[in-house]
Parts: structure tokens; C-alpha cells; sequence
């Protein structure tokens, strides 16, 4: 039997958990859906320090008050993968692994996943040393010498970031040329405290047990092995978004992504996007909350739209 909604959100992280205040708080019935556990990756952070109110926050302390906010007003929350979602102009069907859910608004708030290299000591040292975030964690490491694996834009720009922080910033390219935009390479060619390893392929996170001490590299050239000392690893290999279910929807890019308009609207009415999983999104839990605050208001007045057409029909 289809359960109705007004709203379904898919995801429960920063962003999704915030449309499902305001939402519910504005007498919708609400239901948030995430194959995890409510929070998102707020759940692998050891500390935000950027997020205001708090002088520090451990992140899964951060996803429970959330959490309580977003049920609050009556949002209910469900464990569930989402398989595919239908628009029938103005309602929508989502169908996951075991329910099916009706709703007049879909809101599209299931994140994104940073890749991860897959080496020994990655998980394990993860939010102790390891990180994929330099905004989120480089405040961490002032002074301290640090490194950045990977090539790409995000890699150098984060790079050139965390140099304004660390001591020594070692950038760790499995090749030996960079695929980052000119501009970004001449910026951290330039940086006096970015050095480069080139042709090396990470082997093992290196730690003390509680946190990370080095990076173990192979020169793929001259195939040896050798250490790079640091107490903070930044992976930057890619990131993925979590879209799985919504291809034939029509709001994803040709990587993936959601385009939305600055409402958080996609080219779907009815369907607004919110947090990591959209296009232009900077990735960090104010802007998340700041998106699904907008998301939650302006799916009310577009519901309300849809009330007073059915009225003058």
C-alpha cells in the first residue's frame, strides 16, 4: 500500500534534516528516507569548529541535536534505499527496496561520497589524521606538516588553502603532471611551503594507533618505497554523488550532479535539490543547513500553489 506525504525527502544529513524542519513546522507531513543513519558524514567528523554556535562539536553530537530539531514538528524518518522516483506532474512516486511513498514534493538531499584510495590505515585513521575536507579540518594542523593526495583541482586548491595553515604542505600525484586548471598549478608552484612528490602511489596511512604520523609512497618509476612524515593526510581522488534511483528523473548532469536553480529548485517542479548532491554546492554543513532552510520554505509556498489551482479547477 503507497504511504502519502506532502513531503518526501531522500536523505537525512545537514541539508535534508533542515528542509524537514521547516517543513514540518509549517503543518507538512514530512518524511525523511536514508539507506544510513540520520546525519550523513557529520557522523565520520571528530569535530566541526566551523559551525555557529558551537565553539567545537563532535559531528555525531552535531547529527543528534539535528536530528531532534528536524522530528520535532512531527517528520517521521525511515531507513531505505531509494530505487527510482516517478513524476506524475503534480505528485511523485518514490519507490525504494521495500515501499513505495507518494508526495506532492520531493526534495533530493542524499549527499555525496568522498572517494577513498583504499589503502591500509585510510579507515582506520579516518577523522584522526585522515580527512577529505581541508575547510572542515585544517584548522587542526597550523604548524604541522600535512599532505594532499591527489591532482585534480580540489586537490591543488585545497592545497594552496591548507598552506595558509600548515607548516609544510606535500602534494602526493601518482603522476608526473598535474590535471589541475593552469591558474591553480601556477598558484601552488608559486606557494612557498608546497612541495611535490611525483610518480607516487600511496601504499598505507602510517600512524601511532591514535593518530597519523606519515604516508607510505611507491615511486612507480624507480619502484621504491620511501615515507612522507605528516600528521594530517587530505584525499582528494574525486568525490561522487549519491543519485542512484534518479536517472530517469531529469535533473542530473552528465556526471551525476543536480542542477538546481538558486531557489534549490530542479528543471521538475515539485522536485527541489538541497546540500552535497547539487551541482554548485561548496560542501560544508552551514551551506547544507542555509539550502535546506531555503528548500523548506519554498516548497510550503509551492504546495500552496498547487492547492489553490485544484480549488479554482
Amino acid at each position: 500500500m503507497t504511504q502519502k506525504y506532502d513531503v518526501v525527502i531522500i536523505g537525512a544529513g545537514p541539508a535534508g534534516m533542515t528542509a524537514a524542519t521547516y517543513a514540518s513546522r509549517a503543518n507538512l507531513s514530512v518524511l525523511m528516507i536514508d539507506k544510513g543513519i540520520y546525519g550523513g558524514q557529520m557522523n565520520d567528523t571528530a569535530e566541526v569548529e566551523n559551525y555557529p554556535a558551537f565553539d567545537s562539536i563532535l559531528g555525531p553530537d552535531l547529527a543528534e541535536k539535528m536530528y531532534a530539531s528536524s522530528t520535532r514538528f512531527g517528520a517521521e524518518y525511515v531507513f531505505g534505499e531509494v530505487q527510482d522516483v516517478i513524476d506524475h506532474g503534480n505528485t511523485k512516486t518514490v519507490v525504494t527496496d521495500d515501499e513505495t511513498y507518494e508526495a506532492k514534493v520531493i526534495v533530493i538531499a542524499s549527499g555525496a561520497t568522498h572517494r577513498h584510495i583504499g589503502v591500509l590505515g585510510e579507515d582506520k585513521y579516518s577523522g584522526r589524521g585522515v580527512s577529505y575536507c581541508a575547510v572542515c579540518d585544517g584548522a587542526f594542523f597550523k604548524n604541522e606538516d600535512v599532505a594532499v593526495i591527489g591532482g585534480g583541482d580540489s586537490a591543488i586548491e585545497e592545497a594552496i588553502y591548507l598552506a595558509n595553515l600548515a607548516k609544510h604542505v606535500t602534494i602526493i600525484h601518482r603522476r608526473d603532471t598535474l590535471r589541475a586548471s593552469k591558474i591553480a598549478q601556477k598558484r601552488a608552484f608559486s606557494t612557498k611551503n608546497i612541495d611535490f612528490s611525483w610518480n607516487k602511489q600511496t601504499e598505507a596511512i602510517v600512524g601511532d594507533d591514535e593518530k597519523v604520523t606519515a604516508v607510505k609512497v611507491l615511486d612507480t618509476k624507480e619502484n621504491q618505497e620511501s615515507i612522507v612524515p605528516a600528521s594530517g593526510i587530505f584525499v582528494y581522488v574525486g568525490i561522487t554523488p549519491n543519485t542512484q534511483g534518479l536517472n530517469k528523473l531529469g535533473v542530473l548532469d552528465d556526471q551525476g550532479w543536480v542542477e538546481t536553480d538558486e531557489s534549490m529548485q530542479t528543471k521538475v517542479p515539485g522536485v527541489f535539490a538541497v546540500g552535497d548532491v547539487r551541482k554548485d554546492s561548496i560542501r560544508q554543513i552551514a551551506a547544507a543547513v542555509g539550502d535546506g532552510a531555503v528548500a523548506g520554505k519554498l516548497l510550503f509556498d509551492y504546495i500552496q500553489t498547487l492547492s489553490d489551482s485544484q480549488v479554482e479547477a
